[in-house]
Protein backbone atom coordinates (compact mmCIF):
# COMPACT_ATOMS: atom_id res chain seq x y z
CA UNK A 1 0.00 0.00 0.00
CA UNK A 2 1.48 3.43 -0.81
CA UNK A 3 1.59 6.13 1.51
CA UNK A 4 -1.02 8.27 -0.30
CA UNK A 5 -3.40 4.91 -0.01
CA UNK A 6 -2.87 4.92 3.59
CA UNK A 7 -3.24 8.80 3.48
CA UNK A 8 -7.06 7.90 2.07
CA UNK A 9 -7.78 5.64 4.75
CA UNK A 10 -6.85 7.67 7.46
CA UNK A 11 -9.36 10.42 6.29
CA UNK A 12 -11.80 8.20 5.84
CA UNK A 13 -11.31 6.72 9.25
CA UNK A 14 -11.17 9.96 11.41
CA UNK A 15 -13.75 12.04 9.14
CA UNK A 16 -16.22 11.86 12.56
CA UNK A 17 -13.37 12.02 14.96
CA UNK A 18 -12.60 14.57 17.05
CA UNK A 19 -9.44 16.50 17.62
CA UNK A 20 -8.29 14.97 20.25
CA UNK A 21 -9.00 11.55 19.23
CA UNK A 22 -6.78 12.48 15.88
CA UNK A 23 -4.11 13.66 18.06
CA UNK A 24 -4.23 10.54 20.28
CA UNK A 25 -4.25 8.27 17.31
CA UNK A 26 -1.35 9.74 15.43
CA UNK A 27 0.77 10.37 18.47
CA UNK A 28 0.90 6.84 19.30
CA UNK A 29 0.93 5.31 15.91
CA UNK A 30 4.25 7.80 15.53
CA UNK A 31 5.33 8.26 18.73
CA UNK A 32 8.74 10.41 19.25
CA UNK A 33 8.15 10.69 15.18
CA UNK A 34 5.76 13.04 15.15
CA UNK A 35 5.97 16.94 16.65
CA UNK A 36 3.27 19.84 16.70
CA UNK A 37 4.57 23.01 15.08
CA UNK A 38 2.98 26.34 16.73
CA UNK A 39 3.31 29.86 16.34
CA UNK A 40 1.53 30.79 19.49
CA UNK A 41 -1.37 31.44 17.18
CA UNK A 42 -4.95 30.54 18.90
CA UNK A 43 -5.37 26.76 17.38
CA UNK A 44 -1.86 26.12 17.69
CA UNK A 45 -2.51 27.04 21.65
CA UNK A 46 -5.58 25.17 21.33
CA UNK A 47 -3.18 22.27 20.20
CA UNK A 48 -0.65 22.71 22.77
CA UNK A 49 -2.90 22.22 25.75
CA UNK A 50 -4.23 19.14 23.90
CA UNK A 51 -0.98 17.54 22.83
CA UNK A 52 0.29 17.97 26.33
CA UNK A 53 -2.54 16.49 27.94
CA UNK A 54 -2.59 13.46 25.46
CA UNK A 55 1.02 12.02 24.99
CA UNK A 56 3.77 14.52 26.97
CA UNK A 57 6.08 13.07 24.67
CA UNK A 58 5.26 14.71 21.51
CA UNK A 59 7.50 17.29 20.64
CA UNK A 60 6.57 21.27 20.50
CA UNK A 61 8.56 23.57 18.41
CA UNK A 62 8.40 27.16 17.19
CA UNK A 63 10.26 29.15 14.64
CA UNK A 64 11.79 32.33 15.70
CA UNK A 65 11.63 34.82 12.48
CA UNK A 66 13.41 37.74 14.10
CA UNK A 67 10.53 39.68 13.39
CA UNK A 68 8.11 38.52 15.60
CA UNK A 69 6.08 40.64 18.20
CA UNK A 70 7.18 40.97 21.70
CA UNK A 71 4.15 39.35 22.98
CA UNK A 72 4.90 36.34 20.96
CA UNK A 73 8.10 35.78 22.57
CA UNK A 74 5.93 36.60 25.82
CA UNK A 75 3.68 33.92 24.74
CA UNK A 76 5.98 31.43 24.39
CA UNK A 77 7.89 31.61 27.58
CA UNK A 78 4.26 31.82 29.37
CA UNK A 79 2.89 28.38 27.28
CA UNK A 80 5.78 25.94 28.32
CA UNK A 81 5.22 27.00 31.60
CA UNK A 82 1.50 26.16 32.10
CA UNK A 83 1.97 22.85 29.96
CA UNK A 84 5.12 22.14 32.09
CA UNK A 85 6.78 21.34 28.23
CA UNK A 86 9.85 22.54 26.47
CA UNK A 87 9.10 23.95 23.24
CA UNK A 88 12.27 24.11 20.81
CA UNK A 89 13.00 27.11 18.88
CA UNK A 90 14.52 27.49 15.28
CA UNK A 91 15.81 30.16 14.24
CA UNK A 92 16.77 30.97 10.72
CA UNK A 93 21.13 31.09 9.73
CA UNK A 94 22.75 34.39 10.96
CA UNK A 95 24.46 34.37 7.27
CA UNK A 96 21.15 33.86 5.54
CA UNK A 97 19.47 36.92 6.60
CA UNK A 98 22.88 38.79 6.46
CA UNK A 99 23.07 38.31 2.76
CA UNK A 100 19.51 38.71 2.37
CA UNK A 101 18.90 42.09 3.96
CA UNK A 102 22.52 43.63 2.08
CA UNK A 103 21.48 42.57 -1.90
CA UNK A 104 17.95 43.65 -1.03
CA UNK A 105 17.14 45.77 2.16
CA UNK A 106 16.00 45.65 5.44
CA UNK A 107 11.95 45.25 4.23
CA UNK A 108 12.78 43.98 1.24
CA UNK A 109 9.12 41.67 1.25
CA UNK A 110 6.92 44.80 0.47
CA UNK A 111 8.98 45.51 -2.74
CA UNK A 112 7.33 42.58 -4.50
CA UNK A 113 6.12 39.03 -3.77
CA UNK A 114 9.53 37.17 -4.60
CA UNK A 115 10.89 39.27 -2.41
CA UNK A 116 8.83 38.14 0.36
CA UNK A 117 8.57 34.47 -0.83
CA UNK A 118 12.54 35.11 -0.19
CA UNK A 119 12.26 36.21 3.36
CA UNK A 120 9.61 33.52 4.10
CA UNK A 121 11.94 30.67 2.43
CA UNK A 122 15.07 32.00 4.81
CA UNK A 123 13.14 32.73 7.74
CA UNK A 124 10.39 30.27 7.96
CA UNK A 125 10.99 27.20 5.52
CA UNK A 126 14.93 27.03 5.70
CA UNK A 127 14.56 26.61 9.67
CA UNK A 128 11.45 24.05 9.21
CA UNK A 129 13.20 21.94 7.31
CA UNK A 130 15.55 21.50 9.98
CA UNK A 131 13.14 21.41 12.69
CA UNK A 132 11.32 18.39 10.67
CA UNK A 133 14.30 16.51 10.16
CA UNK A 134 14.02 12.90 11.58
CA UNK A 135 9.97 13.19 11.62
CA UNK A 136 7.65 11.10 9.93
CA UNK A 137 4.60 13.33 10.19
CA UNK A 138 3.61 16.97 11.80
CA UNK A 139 0.49 18.40 13.74
CA UNK A 140 -0.68 21.67 12.22
CA UNK A 141 -3.91 24.65 13.29
CA UNK A 142 -4.77 24.35 9.93
CA UNK A 143 -8.57 25.06 9.45
CA UNK A 144 -10.57 25.26 6.17
CA UNK A 145 -12.49 28.33 6.79
CA UNK A 146 -9.07 30.38 7.79
CA UNK A 147 -8.58 31.53 4.07
CA UNK A 148 -9.67 30.71 0.44
CA UNK A 149 -6.05 28.79 0.02
CA UNK A 150 -7.35 26.13 2.91
CA UNK A 151 -10.63 25.25 1.65
CA UNK A 152 -9.48 21.50 0.28
CA UNK A 153 -7.07 20.64 2.93
CA UNK A 154 -7.80 17.11 5.04
CA UNK A 155 -7.31 15.79 8.06
CA UNK A 156 -4.43 14.51 7.01
CA UNK A 157 -2.41 15.42 3.94
CA UNK A 158 0.94 14.18 1.93
CA UNK A 159 3.58 17.46 2.50
CA UNK A 160 5.53 17.27 -0.97
CA UNK A 161 7.75 19.73 -0.09
CA UNK A 162 9.15 18.21 3.79
CA UNK A 163 8.44 14.63 2.65
CA UNK A 164 6.48 13.55 5.51
CA UNK A 165 2.12 13.32 6.87
CA UNK A 166 0.99 16.59 7.65
CA UNK A 167 -2.24 15.78 10.35
CA UNK A 168 -4.48 19.06 10.97
CA UNK A 169 -6.73 17.94 13.86
CA UNK A 170 -8.88 21.00 13.97
CA UNK A 171 -9.50 20.89 9.81
CA UNK A 172 -12.99 21.39 10.80
CA UNK A 173 -13.37 23.58 13.37
CA UNK A 174 -14.76 27.39 13.44
CA UNK A 175 -12.93 30.46 14.76
CA UNK A 176 -16.10 29.91 17.48
CA UNK A 177 -15.39 26.02 18.01
CA UNK A 178 -11.73 27.42 18.74
CA UNK A 179 -12.84 30.75 21.41
CA UNK A 180 -15.05 28.54 22.90
CA UNK A 181 -12.19 25.71 23.88
CA UNK A 182 -9.92 28.57 24.48
CA UNK A 183 -12.39 30.18 26.84
CA UNK A 184 -13.67 26.80 28.50
CA UNK A 185 -9.87 26.14 29.29
CA UNK A 186 -8.05 29.02 30.30
CA UNK A 187 -5.65 28.28 26.79
CA UNK A 188 -3.00 31.29 27.31
CA UNK A 189 -3.47 33.44 24.11
CA UNK A 190 -1.22 36.87 22.24
CA UNK A 191 -2.75 39.97 23.74
CA UNK A 192 -2.93 41.12 20.78
CA UNK A 193 -5.90 38.78 19.85
CA UNK A 194 -8.16 41.52 21.43
CA UNK A 195 -6.68 44.30 19.89
CA UNK A 196 -7.91 43.10 16.13
CA UNK A 197 -5.31 41.02 14.92
CA UNK A 198 -6.55 37.54 14.07
CA UNK A 199 -3.64 35.94 12.46
CA UNK A 200 0.11 36.77 13.75
CA UNK A 201 2.67 36.49 12.39
CA UNK A 202 6.17 38.04 11.74
CA UNK A 203 5.98 42.33 12.74
CA UNK A 204 6.31 44.02 9.53
CA UNK A 205 3.60 41.70 7.48
CA UNK A 206 0.83 41.83 10.00
CA UNK A 207 -1.80 44.22 10.88
CA UNK A 208 -5.08 44.26 12.78
CA UNK A 209 -8.21 43.70 10.50
CA UNK A 210 -11.32 45.28 9.86
CA UNK A 211 -14.76 44.13 10.88
CA UNK A 212 -16.41 41.82 8.29
CA UNK A 213 -12.81 41.27 6.80
CA UNK A 214 -11.25 37.66 6.26
CA UNK A 215 -9.10 36.63 9.07
CA UNK A 216 -5.89 36.04 7.25
CA UNK A 217 -7.02 39.61 5.63
CA UNK A 218 -3.90 41.37 8.29
CA UNK A 219 -0.95 38.93 6.74
CA UNK A 220 0.55 40.58 3.97
CA UNK A 221 -2.19 42.32 2.95
CA UNK A 222 -0.75 43.86 0.38
CA UNK A 223 -0.89 41.11 -1.83
CA UNK A 224 -3.98 39.10 -3.39
CA UNK A 225 -5.57 36.64 -1.25
CA UNK A 226 -4.29 33.40 -3.55
CA UNK A 227 -0.87 34.63 -2.57
CA UNK A 228 -0.85 35.03 0.71
CA UNK A 229 1.06 31.60 2.30
CA UNK A 230 4.37 31.77 2.89
CA UNK A 231 5.10 28.15 2.14
CA UNK A 232 4.90 26.35 5.11
CA UNK A 233 1.45 24.73 4.13
CA UNK A 234 2.28 24.77 0.17
CA UNK A 235 0.37 21.59 -1.28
Amino acid sequence: MSIKEQINIWNKELETSSAEEIIGFFAFHFNEKIALSSSLGLEDQVLTRMVSSINSDTGIFTLDTGRLFPETYDLIDLTAKKYKTKIKVHFPEPSDIETMVAENGMNLFYDSIENRKLCCGLRKLKPLAKALKGLDAWFTGLRRDQSVTRTDLNIVEWDENNGLIKVNPLINWSEEDVWNYINQHKVPFSPLHKKGFASIGCQPCTRAIEQGEDIRAGRWWWENPETKECGLHAK
